[in-house]
C-alpha cells in the first residue's frame, strides 16, 4: 500500500489525474500544490486528500510534492496565462509567415517559465524546424511542438455534446477508451454518423458506458427468429428491447391465426435458438458483389467437356499469352 494525494491538474486543460506523496503537509481538497509532472514544473489543485491507494494505481516512482500554493503562486499563475494569450497570437503569426497548413489550439507554460507547449492540430506531417527556431528567437526559453489529435482538440476546446451536456473528455474522462461501431449495432442505436458521433467527429465515448450492460443481457435475451413458448402458446420473437427487458413475439394462436404480443423475459422459455443472427439492410450492401475492375465483363469460361482428353491437364504455359515482338537487330557499323 502506498499513501498518496490524488492531484487534479486544472491548469494542465487535460484532466489529468496524479498521484503524489503528500509528505508532512495538511491537504485538503480544493488547496493548490506545486508538483512535478512529466511536463516540468506545473501548478495543481488537490481532487481528493490523504488516503490509502493500491500499488497498481500508482506511476512508479511516487513523488513527492513540492510544496503547498501560496498567495505568491495564484498571482504567477494568473501571469502566466496572460502570457499564454500573448504567446498564442504571436505563434500564430509566425505560422502565417511560415505558410504552414497548421492550426494552433493552445499555448501552455510551465509553472517556472522554463518551457512553452504549443499543441496544434495538422492533416499530416509539418516541418516546423524554422518555426521552433524562430519562436525560441522570441521568448527566449524552451519550445516544444506538439501535434494532436481532433479528440485531443475537442479535449482541449471543450463544448456542449449532442446531449446538451458538456463533452465528457473535456469534465471528467482522462484516457480515450476505444469506441466501435459494433457497440452501437449491440445497443440498438442509429448508425446515421450524425447521431453517433460527438463534437470531434468520431464516435460517442459514451457508447462504452453502458456497453457491459449489454453484453451481459445477451446472454438472458433471445435473437431474433428463436422459437418460444409464451403464456399463450408458442410462437417466434420478432424484436427485443433490451432496456425494458421486454421481447415481441409473433404467437401462433390458431391454424390460421397470429398475433405479435410483448411479454416480459422471465415469462417465455427459449424453445430453439437462432445461432445465425439475421443481417442488417447495411450488412446486406456489403455482402452485394462488386463489379468486377474491367467494367463487368463476365470471366471466360471453360469449353472442355468432362472427361475429355484435355481435362485435368495443365495448360502450357504460354498458352493465351501473347508473345513478345522481337525488335530489329541494328546493324553493326563497318569500321
Amino acid at each position: 500500500m502506498a499513501v498518496g494525494s490524488k492531484l487534479f491538474l486544472l491548469y494542465v486543460l487535460e484532466c489529468k489525474i496524479y498521484y503524489f506523496d503528500p509528505l508532512d503537509v495538511q491537504l485538503q481538497a480544493g488547496d493548490g500544490v506545486i508538483v512535478e509532472t512529466i511536463k516540468g514544473i506545473e501548478y495543481g489543485d488537490v481532487v481528493v486528500g490523504r488516503k490509502q491507494v493500491e500499488d497498481e494505481q500508482v506511476v512508479k516512482p511516487l513523488k513527492p510534492i513540492i510544496r503547498k500554493a501560496t498567495d505568491k503562486d495564484r498571482a504567477k499563475l494568473e501571469e502566466n496565462k496572460q502570457k499564454e494569450k500573448k504567446a498564442f497570437e504571436i505563434c500564430r503569426e509566425k505560422i502565417a509567415k511560415h505558410n504552414l497548413e497548421m492550426k494552433l489550439i493552445c499555448v501552455e507554460y510551465t509553472f517556472d517559465c522554463s518551457k512553452i507547449i504549443f499543441s496544434f492540430t495538422a492533416e499530416g506531417r509539418v516541418d516546423f524546424r524554422e518555426l521552433v527556431k524562430d519562436l525560441a528567437s522570441v521568448f527566449k526559453t524552451r519550445i516544444e511542438l506538439r501535434q494532436i489529435g481532433v479528440r485531443d482538440e475537442t479535449k482541449m476546446i471543450g463544448g456542449l455534446g449532442p446531449c446538451g451536456r458538456p463533452a465528457c473528455c473535456s469534465v471528467f474522462l482522462g484516457d480515450f477508451q476505444p469506441v466501435s461501431i459494433k457497440m452501437a449495432k449491440e445497443q440498438n442505436l442509429s448508425l446515421s454518423p450524425t447521431k453517433i458521433s460527438g463534437l470531434c467527429g468520431r464516435l460517442m465515448c459514451c457508447l462504452n458506458y453502458e456497453q457491459a450492460y449489454y453484453e451481459e443481457l445477451r446472454t438472458i435475451l433471445p435473437r431474433v427468429g428463436a422459437e418460444v413458448r409464451t403464456p399463450d402458446g408458442k410462437g417466434t420473437v420478432m424484436d427485443t428491447n433490451a432496456v425494458r427487458q421486454l421481447v415481441k413475439v409473433k404467437v401462433e394462436l390458431g391454424e390460421d391465426e397470429t398475433d405479435v404480443r410483448e411479454y416480459a423475459v422471465g415469462d417465455i422459455k427459449i424453445l430453439r435458438k437462432n445461432n445465425r443472427k439475421p443481417k442488417t439492410a447495411e450488412e446486406q450492401k456489403e455482402d452485394a458483389p462488386v463489379p468486377e475492375a474491367d467494367g463487368g465483363k463476365p470471366k471466360e469460361q471453360s469449353t472442355e467437356k468432362p472427361g475429355s482428353k484435355n481435362e485435368g491437364k495443365p495448360k502450357d504455359k504460354g498458352e493465351g499469352k501473347q508473345k513478345p515482338k522481337q525488335q530489329p537487330r541494328q546493324k553493326e557499323s563497318e569500321d
